[in-house]
């Protein structure tokens, strides 16, 4: 008896009770690996040259932080991936599964970048560590950092710092 003779058996509750649970694990067989973060905000960076202003989906249970940015082929710039890591804590990443290289800015509770690991290495191993304690962590593509003059202690707007 295949799935359909057997839902087109059920009756009422029961056959849509097995019509959902049929498409649920349809939804999680077709999910791809990396697929973006459930919400995607405004962050703004404030450098000695101006605020930069990105798009950055946020990365909040224990599954997106997970898998990140693993799996994508692409970042554009000005998009990225925030990290809550609250509360502040020593924080570690690497890049195992990641094909694309990334700067990975460690934020402070209050606001401020504590340091910016640039141009990491795709598919590594090597432990990337915040060298102190963060509450957030930005990634974006690769080579942002350079290009907007973004450095440590530069402030960063976002709803997930400055909260009391």
């Amino acid at each position: 008896m295949n799935f359909a003779s057997m839902v087109a058996g059920l009756r009422g509750r029961s056959r849509m009770v097995m019509l959902i649970a049929a498409f649920g694990v349809t939804v999680n067989l077709i999910a791809v690996p990396g697929a973006q973060a459930a919400s995607i905000q405004p962050l703004e960076i404030a450098t000695k040259s101006g605020v930069q202003v990105f798009s950055v989906e946020m990365a909040t249970t224990e599954e997106e932080k997970t898998t990140g940015l693993m799996y994508r082929k692409d970042l554009p710039d000005g998009k990225g991936m925030l990290f809550d890591f609250s509360p502040e804590q020593q924080i570690s990443m690497w890049m195992k599964n990641t094909y694309i290289s990334l700067d990975m800015i460690f934020i402070r509770a209050d606001g401020r970048i504590l340091r910016i690991a640039e141009n990491t290495e795709p598919m590594s191993t090597r432990i990337i560590s915040s060298g102190g304690l963060a509450k957030g962590v930005l990634e974006v593509i690769a080579g942002t950092a350079q290009r907007y003059g973004i450095q440590p202690g530069d402030r960063v707007a976002h709803p997930l710092f400055n909260k009391r």
